[in-house]
């Protein structure tokens, strides 16, 4: 479809954005790699009057640079910049295994982090990665500069904290511990399409013992999910099968999947379980004990 018709707006600042974004209201949205949106445009699931491009923003395309122990990535940094980072990968490797798989080359040289994170789309990947990492959203509006934490950012489908009058301008993502092991595994239908279910997880062993385990969920719920029950779990023990047992019984337990043409509810439910059960052991392996 094509669709509605709209105005549309190339700020060059975020303070230009931002009275575009106060003027225009719920009669505006904000666009970056537009490949959220603008799909539910063509569909006429979202028509909005006035579409405010930030591709000419230069303060959002500040890069990916480390800022005192932690990792700042602009908002316009596009998945495939994320995946060509070596001393990203070096350091916090589940983002680029993450970027990896979303979607196809072609998507991912336009697709940005900060649209993928800001849109509120369950079916995103970024999000249950960022809230796995324990990141923080810097946003910019009316009353200034705010870090939003990655966990309470999520409130329901493409319903997040950000807000009608703020735009999303970085991500803060603490330093993973030297060390530390992670995975994100998905299981999709088919090269480009949305998870059926995926999981992130990050850990570390001192000797046999996991000292420290954080895993979050893609696309079974309204919202991306932080298992926090079952990464407390993890912690102090072996990784034995046992306990992983629980673990996965636990992520399972918070899933709340629709039927859909991915599968039933409950076949989603179990996607992911074994998910999460296939990151914890490649975490394990990956970690240095």
């Amino acid at each position: 479809m094509i669709p509605a018709s709209f105005d549309y707006h190339r700020p060059a600042s975020v303070a230009e954005a931002l009275s575009l974004v106060a003027k225009f209201g719920d009669e505006g949205r904000v666009v970056a790699g537009g490949h959220s949106l603008i799909p539910m445009m063509k569909l006429r699931m979202a028509n909005p009057q006035h579409l405010i491009d930030l591709r000419d923003v230069a303060e959002l395309k500040a890069g990916i640079r480390d800022d005192g122990g932690t990792t700042l990535i602009g908002a316009l940094v596009t998945q495939a910049e994320l995946i060509a980072d070596e001393s990203l990968a070096r350091s916090c490797p589940i983002l680029r295994e993450a970027a990896l798989q979303i979607a196809d080359p072609q998507i991912r040289n336009c697709g940005t982090v900060g649209g993928n994170v800001a849109n509120g789309d369950p079916g995103n990947d970024m999000p249950a990665v960022m809230m796995a990492l324990d990141a923080r959203f810097v946003v910019e509006g009316p009353d200034g500069t705010e870090e939003l934490p990655a966990r309470g950012f999520y409130q329901a489908a493409y319903f997040t904290s950000l807000g009608d009058n703020r735009i999303l301008t970085a991500i803060r993502i603490p330093h993973p511990p030297t060390g530390h092991g992670a995975a994100y595994v998905k299981q999709k239908r088919k090269i480009g399409d949305y998870a059926t279910a995926a999981a992130a997880v990050l850990l570390t062993r001192t000797g046999d013992r996991c000292t420290f385990a954080s895993i979050a969920l893609t696309n079974v719920a309204d919202t991306p999910l932080f298992a926090e029950e079952a990464s407390r779990i993890l912690v102090g023990c072996t990784l034995d099968a046992a306990t992983i047992d629980r673990a996965v019984a636990a992520a399972e337990a918070i899933t709340r999947p629709s039927s859909d043409g991915r599968g039933p509810a409950r076949f989603r439910t179990k996607v992911a379980g074994q998910m999460v059960r296939r990151a914890i052991a490649t975490a394990k392996a990956r970690a240095s004990g």
